[in-house]
């Protein structure tokens, strides 16, 4: 009994140090609570110089066709690692901070522009060897893929679309009509109808550690926003497609989708119930389920 004691009592004290540890040292927790989830999905952290010399980090891991997924605007690469654990190692996955996010280089004087970043994506690519690939994309990300697949078409095997950017036509979304998110609290909750469960010492940190890119990030929004109009460029395109969109998304429209789908011709649309704009992020096991079923789908034809 006293050995018992003894055991509870040495339980509660490791849970009280594990708490303080959150909210006294956040950054090495983070770390922590990062790599551990990487290795769960099978990833590995990898940087790479590309172009002249600029230097990118990325996630690579699994086998089979290579699958590039790209991240959404102020994001980076570990938004898809809850979703590539739910891939279960199926494909060749490379997972890159995009330029200007995350761990990769942030030139001051570069243009951030979608067709930009695919020529710095397409140099990855090419120093990686993948040949064609598959592309995803979150955001931001899905509008560079359009962009990758508009002007590289051979190079696009098929495109996993979640919640894309670029589509000037699409009304606009509830939360356009909000004030600007004042904390990363508001932003993760406009983002996100269903957020993963993640310690709020860790999401504080994160949200901290992206506030120091702000400055940058008001270049890269206007760089994207100054672009030529992403439709006509890919009107027609026949890239197969799986278009997914959270129905509860406020801050791109799910009648976007729709309008997507009537762009590319071989594409069809999910619509997911309970999610927001980071389906991936909010429901991975479904995201990678669809995707699977999309894959294997296009395996048969």
């Amino acid at each position: 009994m006293r050995l018992l004691k003894y055991l509870l009592l040495g339980s509660i004290l490791l849970a009280g140090a594990a708490i303080a540890c959150l909210y006294l040292i956040p950054g090495p927790i983070t770390r922590l609570y990062v790599a551990v989830e990487r290795a769960q999905a099978g990833l590995n952290r990898k940087e790479i110089a590309i172009g002249d010399g600029l230097r990118m980090v990325y996630l690579e891991g699994g086998g089979g066709e290579p699958l590039m997924l790209l991240h959404g605007f102020s994001d980076d690469k570990d938004n898809f690692v809850f979703a590539a654990a739910a891939l279960g190692g199926r494909y060749h996955l490379i997972i890159p901070d995009i330029t200007g996010f995350g761990e990769s280089e942030r030139p001051q004087e570069a243009n951030y522009g979608a067709a930009s970043q695919v020529e710095r994506l397409r140099a990855l690519a090419g120093a990686l060897k993948t040949g064609p690939l598959h592309l995803g994309g979150s955001s931001m990300g899905g509008q560079i893929a359009l962009s990758w697949a508009a002007h590289y078409p051979e190079e696009v095997k098929s495109l996993w679309l979640l919640d894309p950017g670029g589509l000037r036509s699409a009304p606009a979304a509830e939360g356009a009509a909000m004030a600007a998110p004042a904390s990363f609290d508001q932003e993760k909750a406009l983002a996100m109808s269903d957020p993963p469960d993640i310690p709020k010492p860790i999401l504080d940190y994160i949200g901290e550690q992206r506030a120091k890119n702000k400055k940058l990030e008001e270049t890269i929004a206007r760089d994207l926003a100054t672009e030529p109009d992403l439709e006509p460029q890919i009107r027609g395109i026949a890239t197969p497609a799986l278009i997914v969109w959270g129905k509860d998304d406020h801050i791109i429209n799910p009648k976007a989708a729709e309008i997507l789908h009537g762009l590319l011709p071989n594409s069809r649309v999910i619509l997911m119930e309970g999610a927001g704009h980071l389906p991936m992020l909010e429901q991975p096991e479904r995201s990678a389920a669809d995707y699977i079923a999309f894959r294997e789908e296009l395996a048969k034809r």
